[in-house]
Parts: C-alpha cells; structure tokens; sequence
C-alpha cells in the first residue's frame, strides 16, 4: 500500500513538473511581446491616467479630480464631444450601407467585377493625409472641382469648409468615400460564407429579393456588421489626419473632434493635465463602444450556432 502511494505520488510530481515545463515554455515565448506590450502601452496608458489626476505641474499643482471637473466645464470638450457622435453617425452608417450595396452587387466573380472592386478599394490605398490634400483642392470655393460640377448644371456651390454648417459634412463626405470600400471587402468575405442552401430554401417558399435580404442575407451578416461596426468605432475615434490638413477644428469648433482637442490641449494651450483627462475619457468610450459590439458579435455568433 505504502508503495502504491508512493508511486501516485511520484506520477503526481511528474505530471506536475510537465505542467510547469509547459506554461513555462509559453511564457519564455511570449516574453519578448509581453515585455513591448508592458513598456509601450500598458506603461503610457497608466502614466496617462496619473497625469490625468494633477491639475498644473506635477511640482505646483494639486492632485485629484480637477481636470475632469475642467473637462465637464469646457464648452469645447463637449462641443468636441457631439462632433465626434455625429460624425460617427454621419460616417458609419452611410459606410455601412454603401459597403453593403457594392457587395452585393459585386459578390459574382466576373472579370467586370473584379475591376469594379478594384475601383472601390482604391480610396484605401491613399493615405488619409494625401486623401485630404486631394479634397482641399475638391472644396476650394468656386474654383475648386466641386463648385466647377455645380456651376456647369447651374448650381452655387457652398464654402464647403468655411462655412460652420457645411464643414462637419464636407469632412463625413471625405470619410465615406476613404472607408467604404474597405467595409465592402468584409461584406463580401461574409456573403461568401452563406450557404446557397440557404437562398434555395427561400426561392423555394417564393421569397422576393428584398425578402432574401432581409430574412436570408442579413441574418447571416450580423457577425460580419458587428466586427466592421468596431473597425469604425475605432476609425471615428483615433483618425484625426484629415481633421489637420483641411480645418483645423474649425470654423468655429465645428468640425473639432476629440482627438483634436486633446492636441489643442497638449500642444497648443500646453495644460498636459487636461489632455490627459481627455485622453482617459476618450478610452473609456472606446473600450465600452468596443465591448458591447464585441459582446453583439458574440450573441450572434452564439444564435446562429
């Protein structure tokens, strides 16, 4: 009996010292990522956060909530604020569908199809900051091409980024064009994962086109718009390249994102401290923006199976 013992408990080491080998190995491997990861985001994120808690210098200043007592004060942080919401609106949506409609109408392989997807996905491929250069041109009132177009059908152009309730959509209209066929390249990997079964089914029972889209096509794309729906979420929030080359904030803190803001913060009005509190807010609306589209990828992943 002793011996018995003895040897489960030998067999009990052994496995406990392969358990240990292993995990050990993962961990040697993933060190290397773990260290950048530790060093170049955790560590800025936690030195934002404390930042964020010291109104004035570190030296002079006083530590605790200030900042963000200062941030809810600022007309301009919330007039950002709003900006940022309906830009988001203004841009995802629009994105979305039109990503939609270029799938469906591209979905087949055909050799004019292949051009047109060619043609679509070319806007990715130009940098935001030459994207917005090239749009400064298109907006210059009255000579710009824009108001070149409108003038031949005998319309008066608008100033399309001076004027304070043009501007906001003259930048949403730049976005749309610059992400909509990045969103069509999910779609169609999506639309090619539906089972023909599926339409066969729905052909067979009489369904319309706009019936298959809606009971066939979009049941099966939720997962798909989810996870595009958090690459715009992340679009909205950290682009801000367009935002330097074409107004600046303005006119009149119109088109003044939250990014924006935090660099005005920052750099211009130099109150590090309130940037930084911006900057924690901005995260917090991020990661929960995030999450609860990861959470709807989830459930719709969990329903379908």
């Amino acid at each position: 009996m002793a011996e018995l013992v003895v040897q489960m408990a030998d067999v009990g080491v052994r496995r406990v010292a392969r358990w240990r080998a292993r995990h050990f190995l993962g961990l040697a491997l993933l060190s290397p990522s773990l260290v950048f990861l530790a060093a170049f985001t955790y560590w800025p994120t936690a030195q934002v956060m404390w930042q964020s808690l010291y109104a004035g210098s570190r030296r002079a200043g006083t530590f605790g909530l200030g900042n963000y007592q200062a941030l809810a004060a600022d007309p301009a942080f919330r007039r950002a604020l709003s900006n940022n919401a309906a830009y988001a609106v203004g841009t995802i949506v629009p994105s979305l569908v039109l990503a939609l409609a270029f799938a469906l109408t591209l979905v087949h392989s055909t050799r004019l199809n292949a051009l047109l997807r060619s043609i679509f996905f070319l806007p990715v491929l130009i940098p935001l900051v030459a994207a917005a250069s090239l749009f400064l041109f298109i907006f210059l009132p009255g000579v710009g091409l824009l108001d070149y177009y409108l003038a031949k059908i005998g319309v008066q152009g608008a100033n399309w980024l001076g004027d304070p309730d043009v501007a906001l959509y003259s930048i949403i209209g730049l976005t749309i064009w610059k992400n909509a066929g990045y969103y069509m390249l999910f779609f169609l990997a999506g639309l090619q994962a539906i089972p023909p079964e599926a339409y066969e089914v729905a052909l067979l029972d009489g369904a319309t086109m706009w019936q298959r889209l809606r009971f066939v096509t979009l049941p099966y794309l939720r997962p798909t718009l989810a996870f595009v729906l958090v690459i715009g979420l992340l679009g909205v929030i950290t682009q801000v390249d367009h935002i330097f080359i074409l107004t600046k904030g303005g006119p009149s803190d119109s088109t003044n994102l939250l990014l924006f803001y935090i660099y005005q913060q920052a750099v211009e009005r130099y109150d590090p401290g309130k940037a930084a509190a911006a900057t924690v807010v901005m995260l917090a609306l991020l990661i929960a923006l995030t999450a609860l589209s990861l959470r709807r990828l989830e459930h719709n992943i969990e329903g379908r199976e």
